[in-house]
């Protein structure tokens, strides 16, 4: 297994078009093409979607032929976003072609309709890919999971012209789908769905992942360690920072300095655990100046909002403006990142990033010795997972201390995640390279 290189400094956090010398590098690099196979891509802003839109605004900056193929915007609302329509499409989108085909829908993706709204896209998209892929000949078809159904028609397209196939792996999504209950625990169902993966997986000429477990994951699944390499997800550190003003939400939410605010915020689905976080909230619902904000959207919200929307310290919000989210993440005094014990080390939390950015203390909740334990140690608040009275006694100690656990330890894991170095290491794999 390989990792990506080193972090550049603050300075080099930059737009990429703006980036130094990437005027040059487009203007004498032969033009290659790319070919994008993602269930989730921009203008999405939460999870796989996101990271997958920048990755293709970054290859088309520099010169890139990119062509993506993808669905509507959906995630995590299990909605179509308002503009765009669950069907087929085709736009041009600055340098990029987006090619859009629907998938099945609906706001309780539970079970079988986990299982159906990934096979359906497979489907849709199965003619648009391999005419996309026959088409424009593309030196490398960049697949991201999820989803695996769709990647084998894209694979044996990619194998009769000659394609590298790269497969960048966000989600361990059999294991998780089965360890959060989206499938039942049915043995023949479950080795079925292990099988597809060891063989979709195997034909990939090179596979990225965002952390160290989920390779070792994918190592035990017969993916040679050659093939495998590691990327975090990244975070722009020239969006996300510390504001020198107090952030305008505490006041638009009706804070006041005496207020010690806990935020979560990001998808709301089974693997984040947030019913945790809420029972805590029940726990100190009589300190009466401890307040919780979930803001945030999926499938598991309305459930805790008709659970929890009782408790007069816990306020749901929708999910922010993109570019109001730097003052989002600046609001709280603490930030909480809960995780479901059945997924740990089947996916790194991307949220983390932000907010780790935004320099405020971050509560994180896993068991010791998980990556993501290893990952923060030191640099924040630590609790089991599943146990909302620890939960509720960290969040006190993190009141009572008030931000004495090492805020520069916090910033100097962050400049790890910085986005530039992670986003030309993928790159560099992508061309056949190495980071």
């Amino acid at each position: 297994m390989t990792a990506a290189a080193q972090p550049l400094s603050d300075e080099c956090e930059q737009t990429f078009d703006a980036a130094p010398g990437l005027a040059t590098v487009a203007a004498t690099s032969p033009r290659k093409s790319v070919v994008v196979y993602a269930m989730n891509y921009a203008p999405e802003t939460a999870g796989v979607g996101k990271y997958t839109g920048e990755i293709a605004e970054y290859l088309a900056a520099e010169g890139m032929d990119v062509t993506v193929v993808t669905t509507p915007p959906h995630y995590p609302g299990w909605a179509v976003q308002p503009g765009y329509r669950n069907g087929f499409s085709a736009t041009a989108e600055g340098r990029i072609t987006v090619l859009r085909a629907p998938l099945m829908l609906r706001r309780k993706m539970r079970g079988i309709w986990r299982l159906l709204a990934p096979l359906s896209f497979a489907l849709t998209s199965a003619p648009v890919v391999f005419w996309q892929i026959l088409r424009r000949r593309p030196a490398t078809v960049f697949c991201v999971e999820p989803t695996l159904f769709a990647a084998p028609v894209a694979q044996l397209a990619a194998r009769l012209i000659g394609a590298r196939t790269v497969l960048h792996v966000h989600d361990m999504e059999v294991d998780a789908a089965f360890a959060v209950g989206h499938l039942n625990s049915r043995p023949w169902l479950k080795a079925l769905g292990h099988v597809f993966e060891r063989g979709v997986l195997g034909r990939f000429d090179r596979l990225i992942t965002i952390s160290n477990r989920m390779a070792e994951g994918l190592v035990l699944k017969g993916v040679p360690d050659a093939k495998v390499s590691v990327v975090r997800n990244w975070v722009d550190l020239g969006q996300f920072h510390p504001m020198e003003d107090i952030s305008p939400y505490r006041a638009e939410l009706g804070f006041g300095p005496e207020d010690f605010v806990v935020l979560y915020s990001g998808s709301i689905g089974a693997k984040q655990g947030l019913n945790v976080l809420l029972d805590a909230a029940e726990h100190l619902e009589d300190e009466r100046h401890i307040h919780f904000v979930v803001a945030g959207d999926g499938p598991q919200k309305p459930e805790l909002e008709a659970r929890y929307g009782h408790l007069a310290n816990v306020r749901f919000l929708p999910f922010q403006p993109y570019a109001r989210l730097n003052a989002l993440l600046n609001m709280p005094d603490l930030h909480v990142l809960p995780q479901d014990r059945s997924t740990a080390d089947l996916a790194l939390p991307s949220k983390l990033g932000g907010m780790l950015a935004s320099g405020k203390p971050v509560l994180v909740t896993a068991d010791e010795g998980t990556e993501l334990a290893q990952f923060v140690e030191e640099a924040v608040y630590l609790t089991p997972p599943n146990d909302p009275e620890s939960l509720a006694a960290c969040i006190l100690r993190a009141r009572s201390e008030r931000d004495e656990l090492l805020p520069h330890a916090r910033m100097a894991l962050v400049q790890s995640l910085s986005k530039r170095p992670a986003i030309i290491a993928i790159r560099q794999l992508i061309d056949g390279g190495g980071p």
